[in-house]
């Protein structure tokens, strides 16, 4: 991506549409017109009441982390997991505290409300 998509952001939902317990999963705009790759997809959900947006890409080998959509908490809802090896992810920082990718952490997205809308800045 070029330094001036790095400054764009993309619009992902609505301030209303975002709930506690909901995950709203997106398509990141890019340049690449490349048809042999898949979208680079993300997600954004309550953290609390704070907004947070990760890159929908587990550290360790690249995948989603959710197996079904929408579905991206272990089961006692407290970390966002893996479902491939079960990596847990804190959900305020991405930091990985269990599984292959120890250490490492998901990549955040800056967001930021416009009027009523969520925003999110395009990755490099």
């Amino acid at each position: 991506m070029t330094d001036r998509q790095a400054d764009q952001w993309q619009t992902v939902c609505s301030r209303q549409e975002l709930q506690v317990g909901r995950f709203i999963e997106f398509s990141l705009a890019s340049a690449d017109q490349n048809t042999d790759t898949l979208p680079t997809t993300g997600f954004v959900f309550l953290d609390s009441t704070t907004p947070r947006a990760y890159l929908n890409q587990c550290p360790h080998m690249g995948i989603e982390l959710n197996w079904m959509p929408g579905r991206f908490m272990d089961a006692d809802n407290l970390f966002l997991q893996c479902s491939t090896h079960g990596a847990l992810f804190k959900p305020g920082d991405g930091e990985c505290i269990a599984g292959p990718c120890q250490g490492d952490a998901l990549i955040a997205l800056d967001i930021r409300e416009t009027g009523e809308m969520l925003e999110v800045r395009l990755p490099e």
